[in-house]
């Protein structure tokens, strides 16, 4: 666990670095607000198409190769965006970095390899830290590597820092990383053929309880991800600020989350379960976006900010360890790699949504709107009941229901 948890923290230290970056690169070369949100898009627009692709590849290869591989296109991506001297070179930059994002899927499959119903929670939490460590150092970096005056803005370090990061989780990944696929599930996978692993998916899928939890996903993916694409320019707005006071926020994000996902993640998670964690991370995320349009100061902005880091911090492993528990383990890369597509498929049209909300309506709608789909997502997740599998080794499954 230790292992995949470095190597995750690092090369999210490099995505985290861009993140704040991305808006004002953009409005360097005279983008808009709708083609800024589209900039942060076309990542998630090619890693939609990927990355069911990298999951049966893990499921088929091992996931070792699968994320060296990924780290590899990582790198050059952010290369590719440090040179770029247009706004179509930004895009098609980011759009290979989206191509290259199948390490992310990956090492959820990594984990659920490695941990079992006991701690998958605690597993992904892991992860989930992982994640929020990087958007601590990322974005401080980035902010302080770019400058705090967006007409002054050094755009061409922070990408190469970010491609230095990148790299050094790539060699982690050679060198320490060992296979978690055991060679008997892949021997099952390579011995079954392609329309029998494909029919036993599609059975997989059609199941009303996944499909809940993908949409689920997709919904409260889909509001974060609007409040992402569009905070920056709001905060120039609202506060003139530039790259570097939005690099500190998202890095304030990352330390609640990663306390939350590091540590509270285990507790809360044998107190309520997956099902009450997700509830009350939808209500949570609801609150906080509610509170962000009537922020005229730091002090009540920071306290929006904490109530939607908790909520996501707590939502988005839970839905991942409820989506894994569901499935068998020969199953799990492409159940997964799906999970993630629709995550990635609402990071597509969340910041589109907001862009167009921001342009037309003001400022502050993106906010006002995303508080009230996570209201109707809440409702939703009333569906869910507790629902776990258990792999019989043949493809087949028993599952065990409890309200």
């Amino acid at each position: 666990m230790l292992i995949l948890f470095v190597i995750v923290f690092v090369n999210l230290v490099g995505f985290g670095i861009i993140i704040p970056l991305l808006p004002f690169f953009g409005e360097h070369f005279n983008a808009t607000p709708v083609e800024v949100t589209a900039l942060m898009a076309i990542y998630s627009a090619t890693q939609f198409v990927t990355a069911p692709l990298w999951g049966f590849l893990s499921d088929k290869y091992g996931r070792r190769p699968i994320l060296i591989f990924t780290l590899a296109g990582t790198v050059a991506s952010y290369i590719w965006f440090a040179l770029a001297t247009d706004l179509t070179t930004l895009f098609l930059s980011r759009a290979l970095a989206g191509i290259m994002a199948g390490s992310i899927s990956t090492a959820f499959a990594y984990m659920a390899d490695i941990t079992d119903e006991s701690n998958r929670s605690k597993g992904m939490g892991l992860i989930g830290a992982a994640f929020g460590l990087g958007f601590i150092a990322g974005p401080a970096i980035g902010g302080l590597l770019a400058g705090s005056d967006p007409a002054t803005t050094n755009f061409q370090l922070p990408s190469f820092v970010a491609a230095g990061f990148s790299s050094a989780a790539l060699l982690g990944a050679i060198v320490m990383l060992k296979e978690s696929l055991s060679p008997e599930i892949r021997s099952q996978m390579a011995q079954r053929s392609t329309v029998e692993r494909w029919n036993l998916f599609k059975k997989t899928i059609s199941r009303s309880d996944i499909v809940t939890i993908i949409i689920l996903t997709f919904l409260a993916i889909f509001v974060f991800a609007g409040l992402e694409a569009t905070f920056a320019m709001w905060s120039e707005r609202q506060f003139d600020w530039g790259v570097e006071q939005n690099g500190y926020i998202f890095a304030f994000i990352g330390i609640i989350s990663a306390i939350i996902q590091g540590t509270l993640i285990g507790p809360i998670s044998k107190r309520i379960g997956e099902i009450g964690m997700i509830r009350q991370g939808f209500l949570a995320l609801g609150i906080g976006l509610a509170i962000i349009p009537f922020s005229n100061n730091l002090p009540l902005l920071l306290a929006a900010m904490i109530i939607v880091a908790y909520g996501f911090s707590i939502s988005t492993p839970a839905l991942n360890s409820l989506l894994s528990l569901k499935v068998p383990a020969d199953q799990q890369g492409g159940v997964l790699g799906i999970g993630r597509s629709a995550s990635t498929l609402s990071r597509v049209f969340g910041p589109i949504g907001a862009g167009y909300l921001f342009a037309f309506l003001g400022r502050d709608w993106p906010f006002y709107i995303g508080a009230l789909l996570m209201l109707a997502v809440l409702l939703l997740s009333l569906k869910l009941v507790k629902q776990t599998v258990s792999d019989t080794g043949d493809g087949s499954n028993t599952q065990k229901q409890k309200t």
